[in-house]
């Protein structure tokens, strides 16, 4: 447990340490706010209007604080999915442990008593009446008459082959369940993050909405005025009614995103769906995972490598390789039955008494135990099987052929679903980047054409319309800014994921030489004096 909680830590701190800082709102770029003035109550002394007060809200006081790297632990230390597959591990290394225990033999320890009264057969096929009793004790049972201890103290029965392929074949599904359990914890983690980064897209799009519903409540207050002065139209004071209406839909919108978002995150930490978690951070930005540029070649080298669903896979085409030769070397493996037992026998009857001479009553030898004397046996035997005249064995060999080619098609399968995973969160990770440099100039742009159609407005130069066509695109702007931003750190983590969580050294690569600048001072050859001072490279454009 200490083991695997350190790995988690250690999973929480590399990604971490390769720099999210999330959570709650995409930082829009700093712009001038609009001029705070109320246009119609400059030119008259009529009373403000009263700004409509925010819908009322479905979320209950008390939430629960958590942070991505506390998500990442309880995972790691509550998720019923990763403490199956970690039974599993348990379970199949019990299983290696006891195919390996096949060398030993078994111990059986018991006693046995056997009376007969009757008539019994002999060996020649005449007829006997005889009333004997007789009694064992010590390593084995079943001790009757002239025969072998039928249940032997030591005993082995194997067949050698199949002892021997049984334990390798056990080690290979020890290796494949630990790589099944590396697959479910990668998926438990792009799970966890990813419901985690759900989380802070809805706390994020609730504080834009409430952005949103704050100024287009100011702008319904200023056509209301105007229209109640006379200086503006009634339909345009409605439609700005209209618009914050729609503002008031999207806050309760995005608080009930936030409850279910709150759930799946629990759901998959095991915790209590009626708490509601709320991230610590206070802004989303991009969390690069995988340096960039790197090219999508060496990507799916590195996940060829590193994927423990190909591993799994690899170790399943070696499990069935092991039971094809056992299939082949089955008819010449020899089944071995060997038997060890010691104890105490003894026993009588009424034709032979011990002491001899003891008469009864009616003049016959009475039956007495003799005492317990000891006694040892040993047998072993061997022998080949040929099933069906061995065409049971080549129907055997044939299967298990047929279970490695499966098992290889199976593998190719994988090879190519993780190649396609790979360039399609290379792919997505590019095209969300470029993405970020749109939205982000979308969102300048708007809160720029905004602020002068509110300004205008208020100085009485403008439509009402332009303002509020000005403010919906300013709020369709943030919330994809905020989804961009979100869309990228995703496919960082899907993208990293999809190589299987590889080591930094794993993807460290030289600076091209196309970024290395030039020496700008020329160093004549020959002893200086004093040491020529470094140079600073120019500051070159990274990609975070």
């Amino acid at each position: 447990m200490r083991t695997t909680r350190r790995v988690w830590v250690r999973l929480a701190s590399g990604v971490l340490g390769t720099a999210l800082a999330t959570t709650v709102v995409a930082q829009p770029p700093k712009s001038d706010q609009p001029p705070k003035k109320d246009g119609p109550a400059e030119k008259g002394a009529q009373p403000k209007p009263a700004i409509d007060p925010p819908p009322g809200t479905i979320l209950a006081p008390g939430e629960v604080p958590i942070d991505l790297a506390s998500a990442l632990r309880l995972a790691g230390a509550e998720n019923p999915e990763l403490l199956l597959a970690r039974q599993r591990i348990a379970e199949v290394t019990a299983a290696r442990q006891l195919a390996a225990a096949q060398i030993l033999p078994n111990l059986n320890v018991g006693t046995n008593y056997d009376s007969h009264r009757g008539t019994l057969q002999q060996s020649t096929g005449s007829m006997l009446r005889v009333d004997r009793d007789s009694l064992y004790l010590g390593l084995g049972a079943n001790a009757i008459g002239s025969g072998t201890v039928n249940i032997p103290g030591l005993n082995y029965n194997l067949n050698i082959g199949t002892s021997w392929y049984g334990f390798l074949a056990s080690r290979q599904r020890v290796t494949t369940a630990n790589a099944v359990a590396d697959a479910v914890r990668n998926d438990v983690l792009l799970r966890v993050y990813s419901a985690y980064l759900d989380l802070l897209r809805a706390e994020g799009r609730r504080a834009i909405a409430v952005k949103n519903r704050t100024e287009g409540a100011e702008l319904a207050r200023i056509t209301d005025a105007y229209a109640k002065s006379g200086q503006g139209r009634k339909a345009d004071a409605d439609r700005a009614a209209v618009e914050l209406r729609r503002r008031d839909a999207d806050l309760t919108q995005a608080e009930a995103d936030t409850l279910t978002s709150s759930a799946r995150l629990c759901q998959l930490l095991n915790l209590n769906p009626s708490t509601r978690l709320k991230p610590v951070d206070g802004w989303v930005v991009p969390a690069p995972l995988v340096p960039d540029p790197t090219p999508l070649a060496d990507l799916l080298a590195v996940a060829l490598m590193q994927r423990p669903e190909l591993a799994a896979r690899r170790s399943e085409v070696r499990e069935m390789l092991y039971e094809l030769s056992l299939a082949k070397v089955l008819p010449f493996s020899p089944n071995v039955i060997l038997g060890f037992s010691a104890g105490g026998f003894g026993g009588g009857s009424d034709l032979v008494s011990t002491p001899p001479g003891v008469t009864g009553s009616n003049g016959q030898l009475a039956p007495r135990f003799s005492n317990l004397d000891g006694r040892a046996d040993f047998d072993v035997v061997v022998f080949w099987t040929f099933r069906n005249l061995g065409v049971g064995n080549v129907a055997l060999v044939r299967a298990a052929d047929s279970r490695v080619k499966q098992m290889r098609l199976r593998e190719l399968e994988t090879v190519n679903l993780v190649r396609a995973q790979v360039a399609e969160s290379h792919a997505r990770v590019g095209a969300r980047f470029l993405q970020i440099d749109a939205t982000e100039k979308a969102v300048r742009a708007s809160t720029e054409a905004y602020s002068e159609d509110f300004t205008r407005i208020k100085a009485g130069a403008g439509l009402p319309l332009e303002a509020i066509d000005s403010l919906r695109l300013l709020g369709r702007s943030r919330y994809e800014y905020l989804d961009t931003i979100v869309d990228y750190n995703r496919a960082q983590i899907q993208l990293w994921v999809s190589l299987g969580q590889p080591p930094a050294n794993a993807l460290a690569r030289p600076v091209p030489a196309e970024l290395v600048p030039p020496p700008v001072i020329e160093v004549p050859p020959g002893p200086r004096p004093f040491p020529v001072p470094p140079t600073l490279p120019k500051s070159l454009p990274v990609k975070p």
